[in-house]
């Protein structure tokens, strides 16, 4: 059984293909040979330019489809679905995002909304799987004694990026009871940024605070860092729902299939001092 893995570069991909190691037959798409990960077979294509992809997609028996934020996201899952279609593949599992929906509070997450219905649709066997905010997200949060974020007092169930990859690789190894299933994967606990600024002061020993700052702000530090303007915009739309409470719950999807419980936001600080700490 051939896995292609798309977004092969990228933090929550690169997440998969660790989760994946060891798994016989598993190809890389990427736009850049140079780039690719190493132990893999590698395809070169674009999710952008559909004449790319019909050799990438030859042999594939199932398709880990994710695809960048942005307002062309549908245009490349489309494309996808349809080299995937026309090369036979048997199962797509497609990295959506939270509470997508044609009402979502965000335009990230009404755009997903589409390619879920549209793959849905597609006749193909497919998988949807809905991660909730990432921890990796607050990496270089933390400056000095103090953990800056945009969320106020408004709890969220994050959720490990690594957990994100054990979960795909499970449903990617097995696909067949996940068929015509959406999983919604969250943390085991749904905390504000403040909790986690006590667990950080418990981790490094020494006491953190958190700061709030206006998602104005942090749109405006986002666009100073040389984030795109409609990623930057759509951020901003994430935050403020969060701060309103719209990521306060929990779900068990992802011990239900893995058989464990998700990495607590403890585990990750534990893990990650050296990435959360500024310098």
């Amino acid at each position: 059984m051939t896995i292609l893995i798309t977004g092969a570069t990228g933090t929550v991909s690169s997440a998969v293909l660790r989760s994946l190691a060891g798994t016989e037959d598993v190809r890389v798409l990427v736009r850049d040979a140079a780039k690719a990960p190493s132990g893999v077979e590698v395809a070169v294509g674009d999710l952008h330019k559909p004449e790319t992809l019909g050799q990438a997609f030859k042999g594939v028996d199932t398709l880990w489809l994710l695809t960048a934020m942005g307002p062309q996201a549908p245009h490349a899952s489309m494309n996808a679905v349809w080299a995937a279609r026309k090369a036979g593949v048997d199962h797509i599992v497609r990295m959506s995002a939270i509470g997508a929906a044609h009402d979502a509070p965000t335009r990230n997450g009404r755009l997903h909304a589409l390619s879920d219905v549209e793959l849905a649709a597609s006749g193909l066997g497919w998988t949807v799987i809905r991660p909730a905010f990432f921890m990796q997200n607050l990496f270089g949060s933390v400056n000095g004694d103090t953990l800056y974020g945009a969320t106020g007092e408004g709890r969220v169930s994050m959720i490990d990026v690594r957990d994100i990859g054990d979960f795909a690789a499970a449903v990617l190894r097995d696909p067949a009871p996940h068929k015509g299933k959406t999983y919604t994967l969250t943390g085991p606990a749904s905390i504000s940024l403040g909790d986690a600024a006590a667990a950080l002061s418990k981790v490094y020993g020494t006491p953190i605070d958190y700061q709030p700052v206006t998602v104005d702000d942090a749109e405006r530090a986002m666009r100073a860092a040389g984030l795109p303007e409609w990623d930057a915009a759509v951020t901003k739309e994430y935050l403020t729902a969060y701060a309103q409470g719209w990521g306060d719950y929990t779900t068990p999807a992802f011990t239900d299939v893995t058989g464990r419980p998700g990495r607590s936001f403890t585990d990750f600080a534990k893990d990650h001092a050296d990435r959360l700490r500024s310098r």
